[in-house]
């Protein structure tokens, strides 16, 4: 369950299985706008004040574009454990 005024996990996912080319220039839009909105409040919104689901999701989200850009499923795993267990940041301790 995403936090209060996110877009819910169901909805990203239903904009994501779907390709661009056989959604309406409205569609894509909306897409659009939404998903700037939702990557604007994951980045404002500290970790502290979200829920687990949301740091997963906000952890998660992401890897797409940077996967895109070899980063490593290690490195995907450790994001995800670091955000929802508050653990060290990316490049610090026994695994960064």
């Amino acid at each position: 369950m995403s936090d209060t005024g996110r877009k819910s996990f169901t909805d990203q996912l239903g904009d994501a299985a779907k390709p661009d080319s056989e959604k309406s220039y409205l569609e894509q839009a909306g897409d659009s706008v939404s998903g700037a909105y939702d990557r604007v409040a994951a980045a404002v919104v500290p970790n502290e004040q979200k829920s687990t689901t949301q740091k997963i999701g906000d952890s998660v989200r992401p890897e797409s574009d940077t996967e895109k850009q070899g980063k490593s499923m290690l490195d995907s795993a450790k994001d995800v454990s670091n955000a929802v267990l508050g653990g060290e940041p990316k490049g610090q301790g026994l695994l960064g």
